[in-house]
């Protein structure tokens, strides 16, 4: 009989391994495509680059298409425009010039000069009937009409432009001011081209000499911002193919590149942030880039989703601006997810520590000494053994010195506000509460032009003089008669009580311009329109069966705001639900997705109260370049609802998957919460520094507008990112306790969404982590190059 064999007892530090390759990559698909990206470097890249040029270039060439009158607006207003539409009775581009003298009829000779310029053109400017005197006699308001299509009308404008300076700097004691549709149209194009100018070359410097200061190095600071404005570039390619099928307003383009420079920075931060902190912390390249993937990538993919889901809730507006501004937002937001957990890990792969080149002494220097190469890790390990294992560990948690310090600043925050979170959270909901408190006076309205570009504004010097002197010239009431016979006695006999109108027999269909009281936008002007609607016209019409619709600047913005204000309830409804539903399925816990709806809400409020405030109020409005104009643009307050629903959730998903990494790997509540704030505070940091910097630009741009949604949105991501992720979402997150992490029984059987990467050490990685902000969770499968199943890359 053989001897016994000896009983070998194998001796091992390292933790159990974790789940399979396979069992990996099914659950986290950021992983797998990470993985790819990685292992197919050239295709990756040369795809995303041939992806970018084949559509900006398609876009440029094809072209982008304005919306129609008929397609932006809302209610009766819209409907007029269509029936004008469909009949093929364009309005050709009308022009008003308002020749002002400083004696009565001294404005004569200027007139009959400027008819003759204006035919000496070569324009089809048609309809020169003698100019309007004015009752002191002091100025003449000449209209004229451009014959020819009114889309391109702008493009044309420019000889009668022309024109009108000439005869004005030929007549000494006589001024002449011109507005009209082709331009208004032309003077805000040129406007719009300087500002978008404006903020690129503001905007880019500003992003990228915030990720200087947060990394220290020029590879790694170009990378989000090179990423972030191939996107773009792609996405207004795409954005001009689909404008041939759904037409947009300019403004979108502005939108589009203002969201995917902030989205697509922030995303390539997170993603290059948790890299970077992997590589400090003692990882060899492969594993490092392994565990972003699965992190932040994962991350990266559940934020891009939910921003884009309540992107979609726009469409339920019923109003194609919003409806251009959600298609804009949701291509960016898409290309520039794709790039950064696509091209981004091929880069990251390709350079290595090389994405360190560059460096800026004093900015971003790491602490510690660099983690060693995979060989050279190797050949210490088999000189050292376990001893080089004690020194990998001691260098966890050691970053690039801007997170460190990030960090720390997060740590002596963090300390108050887990010791005392009642106090904290009634603190933190008290500020927001009373920066919301002035949006509960909220008057919004259409903007007109001397709003929208300010009093000194050379169309808003012309538009006002205009209004002033002739009320109701620059923009009347458009009233369109569409009747089965127009020439029927009872349709004459009440378009007799007009004066201005214009007879289509062949379509049926009239139109008569009514002068209104005031200046256009005024309350004055708010009740002739009504009186015209509700009293004068069913007066004239209506007993002869003919369809009546009024329309024009005034008419469009009160059917516009009429649409909003029905609209916002089932747009809010639907981005609070669907936010709901994904945290839920992302956390698997009703308390965190309750608590990011909540926190959503009271940041918006916030800003709609600092809206309210500074614009229309006036509060602080000098310190920010601005002045009051009495009320909010009607579309913004939807439109940053959206948007903040969206954006919040970078920070959101971000923080709270940190923190459900640590609580994953057995921490207790509150020092995973700790954790799991300390640890992204300097990737949140930077990223909201990125966002408030480009929003900031898009509030110094001319357009009111462009004005109100810059400071709102920078309002709103700085308190999102200081009051709500480091006070309010710590504080109730420690009230809640282990509430936090209770899994609906509904949910049980659904697969986990993996919120940390399996190669990380449960124990090791736990304690080495609390030495700073950077450290990862320490793995065990690879931390020190261990080439198994957990070296996913």
């Amino acid at each position: 009989m053989p001897p016994p064999l000896p009983t070998v007892v194998l001796v091992t530090d390292r933790a159990p391994p974790g789940p399979t390759l396979g069992a990996t990559m099914r659950r986290n698909p950021a992983a797998r495509i990470g993985v790819w990206s990685a292992h197919h470097r050239k295709a990756a890249v040369l795809g995303w680059l041939l992806f970018v040029l084949l559509t900006a270039g398609l876009g440029a060439a094809a072209g982008s298409v304005g919306l129609s009158p008929s397609a932006s607006g809302a209610g009766e207003s819209a409907r007029a425009d269509a029936i004008l539409a469909d009949a093929g009775l364009e309005r050709p581009a009308g022009e008003l010039v308002l020749i002002a003298a400083d004696r009565p009829d001294g404005w004569k000779r200027a007139a009959a000069d400027l008819i003759a310029a204006a035919g000496a053109t070569g324009l089809p400017v048609r309809g020169t009937p003698p100019p309007v005197p004015s009752a002191d006699g002091r100025e003449a308001l000449l209209s004229l009409t451009l014959a020819g299509d009114r889309d391109s009308a702008a493009d044309r404008v420019g000889p009668l432009l022309d024109a009108v300076r000439s005869v004005d700097r030929a007549h000494d004691g006589v001024e002449l001011h011109q507005f009209g549709d082709a331009s208004s149209e032309r003077w805000l194009n040129d406007l719009l081209a300087d500002d978008f100018v404006k903020a690129e070359l503001t905007a880019v410097p500003l992003a990228l000499g915030i990720l200087l200061a947060v990394f220290g190095a020029v590879v790694a600071a170009l990378l989000p911002v090179v990423l972030a404005l191939t996107a773009c570039a792609a996405a207004y390619g795409l954005l001009a193919l689909v404008s041939h099928q759904f037409a947009l307003l300019p403004t979108a383009y502005s939108v589009m590149f203002l969201m995917g420079l902030a989205v697509g920075v922030d995303y390539c931060l997170f993603y290059l942030r948790r890299e970077r902190d992997e590589r400090a912390a003692g990882r060899d390249p492969e594993t490092a880039l392994r565990i972003a993937a699965a992190t932040s990538g994962r991350t990266v993919l559940v934020s891009g989703v939910t921003v884009m889901v309540a992107m979609a809730g726009m469409f339920l507006s019923g109003l194609a601006i919003f409806e251009g501004f959600a298609l804009a937002t949701i291509l960016v937001v898409f290309i520039a997810m794709l790039g950064s957990v696509t091209v981004l890990p091929a880069l990251l792969s390709w350079l290595g520590d090389r994405v360190e080149a560059g460096r800026i002494p004093f900015l971003g220097r790491p602490r510690g000494t660099r983690a060693p190469s995979h060989g050279t890790r190797a050949r210490r390990r088999s000189r050292e053994g376990s001893a080089s294992r004690s020194r990998g560990a001691g260098r966890r948690g050691r970053s690039g010195g801007s997170g460190r310090e990030s960090g720390a600043v997060a740590g002596a925050v963090l300390g108050p506000v887990l010791a005392r979170p009642k106090l904290f959270a009634a603190l933190g909901a008290a500020v927001l509460l009373a920066l919301a408190a002035p949006a509960l006076g909220m008057r919004t309205e259409q903007l007109g032009w001397q709003k929208q570009f300010g009093p000194d504004a050379p169309l808003s010097v012309a538009y006002g003089r205009i209004a002033a002197s002739f009320p109701g010239g620059p923009e009347p009431a458009r009233v369109v008669v569409k009747a089965d016979d127009i020439t029927a006695a009872p349709v004459r006999t009440a378009l007799a009580r007009f004066e201005k109108v214009t007879v289509h027999r062949d379509e049926n269909i009239a139109e008569i311009a009514v002068p209104l009281a005031g200046d256009g936008t005024d309350r004055l002007s708010r009740e002739a329109l009504a009186e015209l609607r509700e009293e004068t016209l069913p007066a004239a019409f209506g007993s002869t069966g003919a369809e009546v619709r009024v329309t024009g600047q005034l008419a469009g913005s009160v059917d516009f705001d009429e649409r909003l204000r029905s609209g916002i309830v089932p747009v809010l409804a639907f981005i609070t639900g669907v936010t709901f539903l994904l945290m839920l399925f992302c956390f698997r816990s009703y308390a965190v997705a309750l608590t990011s709806i909540v926190l959503n809400l009271l940041s918006v409020a916030a800003a709609y109260g600092v809206m309210v405030a500074v614009f229309q109020h006036g509060w602080g409005a000098s310190l920010l370049g601005t002045q009051a104009v009495g009320a909010v643009q009607s579309w913004l307050p939807l439109f940053v609802l959206v948007v903040l629903f969206g954006l919040s959730m970078d920070y959101h998903v971000f923080v709270v998957s940190r923190i459900r990494e640590a609580r994953d790997r057995g921490a207790a509540n509150r020092e995973a919460i700790h954790e799991g704030v300390r640890r992204t505070a300097g990737a949140v940091t930077g990223a909201a520094a990125i966002m408030v910097a480009v929003f900031a630009v898009f509030g110094t741009l001319s357009m009111q507008d462009m004005k109100q949604m810059g400071v709102g949105l920078g309002v709103a991501v700085l308190l999102d990112a200081t009051v709500v992720r480091m006070v309010l979402l710590p504080s109730v997150m420690a009230l809640l306790g282990e509430r936090n992490w209770h899994t609906p029984r509904l949910l049980r059987r659904l697969p986990a969404l993996e919120h940390g990467d399996e190669g990380d050490d449960r124990d090791e990685g736990h304690a080495g982590g609390r030495d700073g902000d950077g450290g990862g969770t320490a793995g065990a499968h690879g931390t020190e190059g261990t080439r198994g199943p957990a070296a996913l890359v």
